[in-house]
């Protein structure tokens, strides 16, 4: 998942275990702003630990610089633990909520592409309809351009969730890549793996 953008920056997806107190998130968006680095995507939310929050992190900046940044977030001492994940097989989704203009003379289309992409349609009113949708960033991007034909009205977007991909074999590495398996599942390095 390391990506070289056309600017040439490079991207880093990190995932860092953190201590759920105020003021936490603060010290890590300075410790970002300080090295030079974008924070391009954050999810935060609880973990499996009491008292500890779970963050992935997109970061964006000179090659350089972001490839050393998850030493740097754990010198934090409320960081508990934090991993670069990008060089690993990792699986990972974005949520979107997305409000269309769905007038009655449209209203079949917008239902009929929003079944395409296996979209759940969580709110309706008279003139418009909102949708849920998990995926790659991709999906979500050709998903939303195709609705634009009717409007789009609002967008929200929850950012990059990862997790290593679990191991294939008892004792196995997770997020490790994989040779071919016997199944019809191939692991190969280099692949996004943003969809299963």
């Amino acid at each position: 998942m390391v990506d070289i953008l056309a600017n040439g920056l490079a991207r880093r997806t990190l995932v860092a275990l953190v201590e759920n107190k105020p003021g936490v998130l603060a010290r890590i968006a300075s410790l970002f702003r300080r090295r030079g680095i974008n924070i391009a995507s954050l999810a935060v939310g609880a973990s499996e630990q009491k008292d500890l929050s779970r963050m992935t992190f997109v970061a964006e900046g000179d090659p350089s610089t972001v490839g050393h940044i998850a030493k740097h977030l754990d010198k934090l001492i409320e960081v508990v633990e934090v991993a670069d994940i990008s060089d690993n097989n990792v699986v990972w989704r974005e949520l979107a909520m997305v409000r269309v203009r769905a007038t009655q003379e449209s209203r079949p289309r917008v239902i009929e592409l929003a079944n395409i992409f296996r979209v759940s349609i969580v709110d309706v009113g008279a003139e418009a309809v909102t949708m849920e949708i998990t995926g790659d960033t991709d999906k979500i991007d050709s998903m939303i351009t195709l609705m634009e034909e009717f409007g789009v009205e609002q967008v929200m977007r929850t950012g990059r969730v990862a997790m290593l991909r679990s191991a294939l074999s008892p004792g196995g590495e997770d997020g490790a890549f994989g040779e071919r398996l016997t199944s019809n599942v191939i692991a190969r390095e280099g692949l996004e793996s943003g969809s299963v």
